[in-house]
């Protein structure tokens, strides 16, 4: 675990760490990564001839995912325009 340690601070990279058995900081991310292998991944594995290809269907589904669709938990708003809703709202 010390060698793993030193790779990321070798790298500049900050590891999150929450008390041991405390998975609800990790809930967000894995609920995003599961609905994103669900809708652009599985089923669709062997459409990706390499790795780039992959990374690029990930990045626009990002987009995608952030800009265009719409979730009912926020209102029928993609999240960029309900976050941006509460922004304006507060700052005009």
């Amino acid at each position: 675990m010390q060698q793993y340690h030193s790779k990321l601070k070798a790298k500049g990279i900050k590891q999150s760490m929450s008390r041991k058995g405390n998975c609800l900081d990790n809930s967000p991310m894995e609920n995003f990564f599961g609905k994103m292998k669900n809708e652009m991944f599985y089923g669709h594995e062997k459409e990706f001839k390499s790795l780039e290809e992959l990374q690029v269907a990930m990045i626009e589904y990002i987009h995608y995912y952030n800009n265009e669709r719409i979730t009912t938990k926020l209102k029928g708003l993609t999240p960029v325009a309900y976050r941006n809703q509460s922004f304006n709202c507060c700052f005009m």
